[in-house]
């Protein structure tokens, strides 16, 4: 069986620095806004909604110019962008590629993000459009308010009316507390598989993989089983093997069908076409 690069690989330390290790991440950066401290601003800042921000995803509902048209560039049906903010760190994923950064709040919840730095990925024209409108968007200093609730509102404005509007949804670490990070592999083909006494289905085909704190691998990869559990945030494409980094959680009492861990898409490392 031969293997073709689908795009270029992130090399595996910028990986692993994300996960702690001293080594630089070197991503492809985008444009942004005026640079935001390392940790977000808490001196002042609305308490309550720094912690509504990190403990909930966000995924855009609409966004709108001054007119209150809708800006439809962002919104590529099938791809809605989810912002995350974890810590002092901010994620967005959804077009082509995923971004990353900082992020500040001021006292007047006025909510800044640093230069950002994206995955390198190639994809079809809308979704890296998305990126780049985005991306603009993201560059002005937004006005941050939040309408509380089950599923609360965030809304972000610029001094030019420009709207994004964010429903939002626990995150795992609030529910569950911290994760245990993990790396699986996915192998490039499903399985069929029967889950408990549910109906048979396909599943994924993974295998644990293991680094030190260099980045370099360690022993030889596990064996391929199928994975019966949901892994939130990724979405497999036939053909395509990807090495993902896994954030799994421990539910406290887990329902009788289902999972006692809860597996949560943090990075995808590696990816390629593999030809059968």
């Amino acid at each position: 069986m031969t293997s073709i690069a689908r795009f270029a690989t992130l090399a595996l330390t910028v990986a692993l620095a994300a996960a702690g290790f001293a080594t630089a991440p070197v991503l492809a950066q985008t444009s942004a806004g005026p640079a935001a401290s390392a940790a977000p601003a808490r001196r002042g800042a609305d308490a309550a909604l720094v912690r509504a921000l990190q403990d909930h995803v966000w995924t855009l509902q609409s966004a709108t110019d001054a007119e209150g048209r809708a800006i439809d560039a962002v919104q590529v049906p099938g791809h809605p962008f989810v912002l995350r903010f974890e810590g002092a760190r901010t994620s967005l994923r959804g077009g082509c590629n995923q971004m990353m950064g900082s992020w500040r709040l001021s006292a007047r919840n006025e909510l800044r993000f640093s230069q950002l730095a994206g995955t390198m990925k190639a994809c079809e024209t809308p979704l890296m459009n998305a990126d780049r409108q985005m991306s603009a968007l993201l560059t002005q200093p937004l006005q941050a308010s939040m309408q509380p609730g089950e599923a609360p509102v965030l809304r972000l404005e610029s001094a030019s009316r420009q709207s994004l509007s964010f429903s939002g949804q626990r995150t795992p670490q609030s529910l569950y507390g911290k994760p245990t990070r993990i790396f699986l592999e996915v192998n490039a083909q499903t399985v069929p598989c029967q889950p408990g006494a549910g109906a048979p289905t396909q599943c994924l085909q993974v295998r644990e993989r293991r680094y030190d704190e260099k980045g370099l691998r360690v022993g030889e990869p596990g064996p391929w089983q199928a994975f019966y559990s949901p892994i939130e945030g990724y979405q497999h494409e036939p053909g395509v093997r990807n090495v993902l980094r896994i954030n799994r959680f421990q539910r406290p009492q887990a329902p009788a069908d289902a999972s006692r861990y809860v597996y949560v898409l943090d990075l995808v490392v590696e990816s390629e076409i593999v030809a059968k």
